[in-house]
């Protein structure tokens, strides 16, 4: 099964689950407040339906455009603006008449189904698989360090010991920790045994952001070519995948960051390059682009062994409400930058999230993904803009608090409003994945 299949059978499992949950959170609600339901749909049926079957007073089906689902509260101004139905006189099994406490139950109960389901999610991924934990002691050869951090006093081999004073339990979260977190001090091992506590600025985040530098901490990998750019100087210069790089320019390489290292600032530079390349030793000429760049990437991994961290079922779910909070914390804390002109080429559609799935199955990598995503969709549909739960909600807060309703013709107004928003978030975000698509290309 080819890798694209795989990633995107993985993307409508999870979604079909994130949706149909999500709209049981408004269904179950409305119907304990004896609000009629007309329509429960995975997808949207717009002209036909895959698939439908009436039950009770409820339409149950399967739509043919997978950009989400809904549920067809009567007496409601939602994304089907059924105007002739709000003509009529208010009936008594209508959304609109029920109490306003009523009704913001009813609006939030997705959201609040879609955080709870993200934070057990944690809780049992926790409990089934443990953890994979990278202290420093199983990091030897510590991080390979941009340049442009050098300045705050790291070096190429530093471990990192502690964050704020705390050891994290995973060193490669370090570079979101930078980027949305708070971080004042970081204590750090040089290559040499010595040990420093360094200071950074409140802006670090910012800074690390607007320079382009994630990650600015990469673990150090041996010299062995993984991916050869198209059309790059590499692999013009006929170097390939698997080949180990022992010496550039006469100098003995063991890490892949000294090439690029060696490397810097030396635009349309003709470089001398021994590799092994299976039992035999080759000398190679490549010459660097305008950047000072070949155009490589080594393999991940293989120089460090992460450890699996067991937890007892009351320790797991302890342990996967922290990492549900902190993983909400992080998202919100960098939507922010969605608002800059860097945050913005980096919004990203349906092609964006398949790519957090696994290439091939595998079911702690699907829930992982899956749990990000729910905590995701919750954050996006509180937001208040017209036509999310959040929008409901908004205009469900003011009445609450003025006493005054909004009137339908403004709701129907500010539903079309947000319905075009959203139509041309969802284009820019695919055209952002299209864009880079054909880019890669």
């Amino acid at each position: 099964m080819s890798p694209i299949l795989v990633k995107t059978l993985q993307l409508l499992l999870s979604l079909s689950i994130l949706i149909v949950l999500h709209e049981l959170g408004h269904f179950i609600p409305a119907k304990l407040f004896k609000t009629r339901v007309e329509k429960f749909f995975l997808f949207f049926d717009v002209k036909f339906a895959l698939f439908k079957k009436k039950i009770g007073e409820t339409v149950y089906g399967i739509g043919w455009l997978p950009l989400g689902g809904y549920v067809k509260i009567s007496g409601m101004i939602d994304e089907s603006m059924d105007k002739d139905q709000m003509a009529g006189p208010p009936q008594p099994w209508e959304f609109r008449s029920k109490p306003a406490w009523q009704r913001l139950i009813i609006m939030v109960g997705g959201v609040t189904v879609n955080l709870i389901l993200g934070f057990v999610i944690y809780m049992m991924i926790l409990f089934v698989w443990g953890q994979k934990q990278l202290k420093p002691e199983d990091m030897p050869h510590g991080f390979a360090v941009v340049e442009e951090m050098e300045q705050f006093g790291f070096k190429n081999g530093d471990k990192i010991l502690s964050v704020n004073d705390k050891e994290l339990d995973n060193a490669l979260r370090f570079n979101s920790y930078l980027l949305v977190r708070d971080v004042s001090n970081v204590k750090v091992e040089h290559i040499d045994g010595t040990q420093e506590t360094l200071r950074l600025p409140d802006t670090i985040g910012d800074y690390i952001f607007k320079k382009g530098l994630m990650p600015a901490f990469q673990l150090r990998t041996n010299p062995i070519l993984d991916t050869i750019i198209a059309d790059s100087q590499a692999e013009k210069a006929g170097l390939l995948k698997g080949d180990k790089v022992l010496a550039v320019d006469g100098k003995n390489v063991t890490f892949f960051d000294e090439i690029g290292s060696h490397l810097k600032d030396k635009p349309n530079y003709d470089t001398q390059l021994v590799v092994e390349r299976g039992n035999q030793i080759d000398t190679i000429t490549a010459t660097t682009d305008e950047d000072g760049k070949l155009g490589i990437y080594s393999m991940q991994g293989g120089m460090v062994t992460p450890k699996e961290k067991k937890f007892g079922f009351g320790e797991a779910v302890w342990k996967g409400f922290a990492y549900g909070y902190w993983t909400l914390h992080d998202y919100v804390v960098q939507f922010k930058y969605i608002f800059t002109k860097e945050g913005a080429t980096q919004v990203g559609g349906f092609g964006t999230i398949a790519k957090m799935f696994p290439s091939v199955w595998d079911w702690q990598s699907f829930w992982m993904s899956t749990a990000l995503i729910s905590i995701i969709l919750a954050f996006m549909n509180i937001l208040p803009i017209p036509a999310l739960d959040g929008g409901h909600v908004m205009f469900l807060l003011y009445e609450m608090i003025t006493g005054r309703k909004p009137s339908d013709k403004f709701l129907e107004y500010a539903q079309m409003i947000g319905f075009f928003l959203l139509i041309a978030l969802l284009l820019f975000a695919n055209g952002n994945d299209i864009y880079r698509w054909l880019s890669e290309r």
